[in-house]
C-alpha cells in the first residue's frame, strides 16, 4: 500500500473523533453501533455467555425450575455498571424459556397508558425487559405494582361522574429490570423482584476470551497477545472490549494487512490515546489537573468540573467510577483526592504531604 494512502486512511480514522461524552470510545454507555438487536456478538444461550459464573449458575437453576413447573420465571432484577451484559442476559432468559421478549426503557414509558399498552400485548410467559428501570415515573410504577404481583391492572376511564374503573387481567409474564443504580429503586418496586442478581466487572482473562470469540464471529485474525493487549485496556467491560476490537481492526486493515498482533494493537490503542490501564485523554486531563493545580486534592466536585470544562454529573457518573475502582481517586467529605498511584502513572513526583502508600494495580 502506498505510504500516502495509508496516512490518509489513518487520518480519516483519527478525524472521526468523538463529539460528546457518550461517544467516547471508552464510554460504557450504549451507542447505535452497540444497541442493534441483531448484533451478532450477543450470545444467544447461557452456555455461550462468558463470565459472571455465579449469576449464570443461579439463573440456570431458576430457569430450569420454572421450565419444569411450566410456570413463568419469577421477576428478575439485574444491576451493576453499564456495559456488562444486562440486556444480553435478558434476551438469553427469553431464549432459554423459548418465549418472546419486549424491550423498552424507563424513560421511554412516559405515561401509565404506555405501560398498559405494553402489558396487554404480552402473551403467556413472555419476558418484558425494562432497561434503566430506576427512571420510571412514580405514576407508572403504581401501575406496575399490581401487574407484577397479581398480573392485573386497573384502568380508569373518564372523569368526574363519568369515571369508571376496569379490572383487566394480564397473562402471566416475567419482568426483567436492569439498572445501573439499584439504590435509586423505590423499596416497593425492589421488593417485588424475586430474583436479584449483581453483575461484576470482568477480568482480563475473561475479556480475552470474549475478544477472541468476537474476532472469530467478525472474521478478524488476532493473536493471543493482541487479544490480551485489548483486554487489559477495556476497563473490565465487554462492551468497551468489542468496541476497541472494531476500531483496532480498522487500523490493522489500513496499516497492517488485517491481522491484529500485540504491536498493531499497541499502535492503534496509542493512536486512540488509550493507555495501558484503559485511561483515555479525558481521564488523564482530569488527573493532571487534580495533581498539578490542586496538589492532589482535596478539591470540590464543582471546582474540578469547572477547571476541565465538564459537567459535574459527567465527572461523577463517567470519569470517577473506573478511577475509583483502580485506586486512583478517593472521595472525602472535603472533595476528591488523588492517590500515590496517580503520580506514579503520570510520572510525577508526589508532594511530601501525601502519605507513602502502595496501591496494587492489576
Amino acid at each position: 500500500m502506498p505510504q500516502n494512502l495509508a496516512v490518509r486512511g489513518m487520518n480519516r480514522i483519527l478525524e472521526a473523533g468523538f463529539e460528546s461524552e457518550d461517544d467516547r470510545i471508552l464510554s460504557p454507555a450504549l451507542t447505535h453501533e452497540d444497541e442493534d438487536n441483531e448484533n451478532p456478538l450477543r450470545p444467544k444461550r447461557i452456555s455461550e455467555y462468558i463470565g459472571q459464573d455465579k449469576v449464570k449458575e443461579n439463573l440456570s437453576i431458576f430457569i430450569e425450575a420454572a421450565r419444569l413447573r411450566g410456570e413463568p420465571l419469577d421477576h428478575v432484577l439485574l444491576y451493576g455498571p453499564p456495559g456488562l451484559g444486562k440486556t444480553t442476559l435478558a434476551t438469553i432468559v427469553a431464549n432459554e424459556l423459548k418465549v418472546n421478549i419486549r424491550i423498552t426503557s424507563g424513560p421511554a414509558i412516559e405515561r401509565p397508558g404506555d405501560l398498559a399498552a405494553l402489558l396487554t400485548n404480552l402473551n403467556q410467559g413472555d419476558v418484558l425487559f425494562i432497561d434503566e428501570i430506576h427512571r420510571l415515573s412514580r405514576s407508572v410504577e403504581e401501575i406496575l405494582y399490581p401487574s407484577m404481583e397479581d398480573f392485573a391492572i386497573d384502568i380508569i376511564t373518564g372523569k368526574g361522574q363519568m369515571a369508571a374503573s376496569y379490572h383487566l387481567p394480564l397473562p402471566k409474564f416475567t419482568l426483567v429490570g436492569a439498572t445501573t443504580r439499584a439504590g435509586q429503586l423505590t423499596a416497593p418496586l425492589r421488593d417485588r423482584f424475586g430474583v436479584v442478581l449483581r453483575l461484576e466487572m470482568y477480568t482480563k482473562e475473561q475479556l480475552k476470551i470474549i475478544i477472541e470469540r468476537s474476532a472469530k464471529i467478525l472474521k478478524i485474525k488476532i493473536t493471543d497477545e493482541g487479544a490480551l493487549e485489548l483486554a487489559s485496556r477495556s476497563r473490565g467491560t465487554p462492551r468497551i472490549a468489542n468496541r476497541l476490537l472494531k476500531r483496532v481492526r480498522d487500523f490493522a486493515q489500513v496499516l497492517g494487512g488485517g491481522a491484529i498482533d500485540q504491536d498493531k494493537a499497541k499502535l492503534a490503542l496509542n493512536k486512540l490515546e488509550v493507555d495501558e490501564l484503559g485511561l483515555d485523554a479525558n481521564d488523564r486531563r482530569m488527573l493532571e489537573m487534580l495533581v498539578k493545580f490542586y496538589n492532589g486534592g482535596p478539591v470540590g466536585l464543582e471546582t474540578l468540573a469547572a477547571s476541565i470544562g465538564e459537567e459535574a454529573v459527567t465527572i461523577e457518573e463517567v470519569y470517577e467510577p473506573y478511577l475509583m475502582q483502580i485506586g486512583f481517586l478517593t472521595r472525602t467529605p472535603r472533595g476528591r483526592c488523588a492517590t500515590c498511584a496517580v503520580y506514579a502513572h503520570l510520572g510525577i513526583k508526589p508532594p511530601a504531604s501525601i502519605p507513602e502508600q502502595q496501591v496494587l494495580l492489576d
